[in-house]
């Protein structure tokens, strides 16, 4: 925070740093992260009473003075995401000028919605930028599915967004490219033959980098067994079979490992894309389990992994019966239970 407010201050001389200091770090004790970022937001709302073209201004003179980061930076984006809708120029430019320090992502969902069209061009813009922050922001904020940011509808439509995705499916910048393809794996969720024409396109047109954004756009595809997406991997989809399959124990504590060894046999030369799932009642969790490429028919895969029944915050383990599943290409190929006990 102080960051910010020596930004400000050197920006706009009567604003009141110490101030908007205490008034962003009283209270923030029990706030979630993106509350606490809200928080000081409406701090620095209370510490800058200036009509916004001339605090978005105050804001962006701020990134010259000092250099700002994540946590000095997201609070004025979402300051700007809060306070600039009826601005949608001077708000966009504001946060073109921040996201290098603190992206924006979250910020344009709400010029998104309200400004469609004009906001969308904004991004095409930014797509075509020098400045890898505002190529990636042109991406990330327009995902149909952006975790953490506000749904804006229009855009889990199909086909809004897809010149921008066009502009940067072969950046020089794999912070970009990352971007692009968890763009289309939110598209694939709503709209997966979209996505599968697209990314096919994609790998006809060729590039540098394009065959590592297609294989990280396909992921939750495949990850569902999509035969389309297989197929544009190469694999053949349902194909394979497993030979043996081991669990090390028919129990497993919560807080322990479960390890495994699988051995698979390839039915025909290609890659060979192998998950496996853990089932149970109301359940079915899918993991990546590798990927291999067979050279020829028979040829045989052994894979040893151990999956964690380590508790998260995010999701609790009830004890009780499971069931493991090896899915290869696609398909379930053998599957073994096992008990879930407390620890």
């Amino acid at each position: 925070m102080r960051r910010l407010a020596d930004g400000v201050a050197a920006a706009w001389a009567p604003f009141r740093g110490d101030d908007f200091v205490s008034a962003a770090t009283t209270g923030l004790g029990g706030l979630e992260l993106k509350d606490r970022v809200r928080h000081v937001a409406q701090a620095l709302d209370g510490a800058l009473p200036l009509p916004f073209p001339e605090a978005a201004a105050a804001l962006r003179e701020a990134t010259a003075r000092v250099r700002l980061d994540m946590w000095s930076g997201w609070p004025a984006t979402d300051y700007v995401g809060t306070r600039g809708l009826d601005h949608l120029d001077e708000a966009m430019t504001t946060l073109a000028a921040l996201t290098p320090y603190a992206t924006g992502e979250f910020a344009v969902r709400p010029f998104l919605d309200r400004h469609r069209d004009d906001a969308l061009k904004i991004l095409y813009g930014w797509a075509g930028s020098a400045d890898e922050h505002l190529r990636r922001l042109a991406s990330e904020g327009s995902r149909p599915r952006l975790p953490w940011g506000s749904r804006v509808r229009w855009l889990m439509s199909p086909g809004p967004t897809l010149p921008i995705l066009d502009l940067l499916r072969d950046d020089p910048s794999e912070y970009v490219r990352r971007s692009v393809a968890n763009h289309v794996n939110d598209l694939a969720k709503d709209h997966p033959e979209v996505a599968i024409d697209l990314l096919g396109r994609w790998r006809a047109e060729g590039g540098s980098h394009v065959e590592r954004v297609v294989r990280h756009a396909v992921r939750g595809l495949i990850r569902s067994g999509h035969p389309e997406a297989l197929s544009l991997m190469g694999a053949v989809p349902g194909s394979g079979a497993v030979e043996s399959l081991a669990l090390d124990g028919t129990e497993v504590a919560v807080g322990e490992r479960l390890p495994f060894t699988v051995t698979v046999r390839a039915d025909s030369p290609g890659p060979v894309v192998l998950k496996y799932a853990v089932r149970r009642d109301g359940s079915r969790r899918i993991f990546h389990l590798g990927e291999r490429v067979a050279t020829a028919s028979g040829q045989r895969f052994t894979v040893t992994r151990s999956h964690s029944f380590r508790p998260v915050t995010t999701r609790t383990e009830p004890p009780g019966p499971r069931v493991l599943e090896i899915v290869v290409n696609g398909a379930v190929r053998a599957s073994a239970g096992f008990t879930l006990v407390e620890g």
